[in-house]
């Protein structure tokens, strides 16, 4: 299939949304708390004269999605970017073309013109959110410790709550998603 092909079979935001059974109070408190910086107006200006759109490749278990989504969300709602999300585990055939350092890392954004070409992609992460995870990782190397998994839940439990609640997180995400649509 074709990016139109793949547009055309996702679903809309809010489908999307309502479908969630995981991270969903969380991701619809960031969008809501999140606003865009009205001195980008002429950016968004720019984006809605040229009709983007956007397919994102997520699962609703995904906190990097549940940061990433409600910044983007509001980003294609200032640029007039139409967007339709895709479940990664059933479509890998997509998901296998967007790989990040060989993994199926998500959200993956891919901005497609109106004929249905890439012109961007973005994601799984900002730098500065990268940043933090290889950080918050670090004490997790050893896999074969007894307390490994119950570390790693802390650990994953700590990052989605930073993901919630810190805002230089969803500006980092923002920032990062203006610099790659500027262009």
């Amino acid at each position: 299939m074709n990016l139109e092909e793949w547009f055309l079979k996702g679903i809309d935001a809010q489908s999307y949304v309502e479908a969630m059974t995981c991270h969903k109070e969380d991701l619809i408190y960031i969008y809501e708390h999140f606003h865009i910086d009205a001195s980008d107006h002429p950016l968004f200006e720019q984006l809605q004269k040229r009709n983007l759109r956007a397919i994102i490749i997520t699962e609703d278990w995904c906190g990097d999605a549940m940061l990433n989504i409600p910044v983007f969300l509001r980003f294609a709602e200032a640029g007039h970017i139409h967007t339709h999300f895709l479940l990664r585990d059933q479509n890998t055939e997509l998901m296998d073309q967007y790989l990040t350092k060989d993994s199926r890392s998500i959200p993956k954004m891919i901005i497609i013109n109106t004929q249905g070409e890439e012109v961007a992609t973005w994601g799984p992460r900002a730098p500065e959110v990268q940043e933090f995870i290889d950080q918050s990782m670090e004490g997790l190397k050893n896999k074969e410790t007894d307390d490994y998994e119950s570390k790693q839940k802390e650990m994953l439990t700590f990052i989605t709550k930073a993901y919630r609640n810190n805002q230089d997180f969803w500006n980092a995400v923002y920032n990062d998603l203006k610099k790659t649509l500027q262009y």
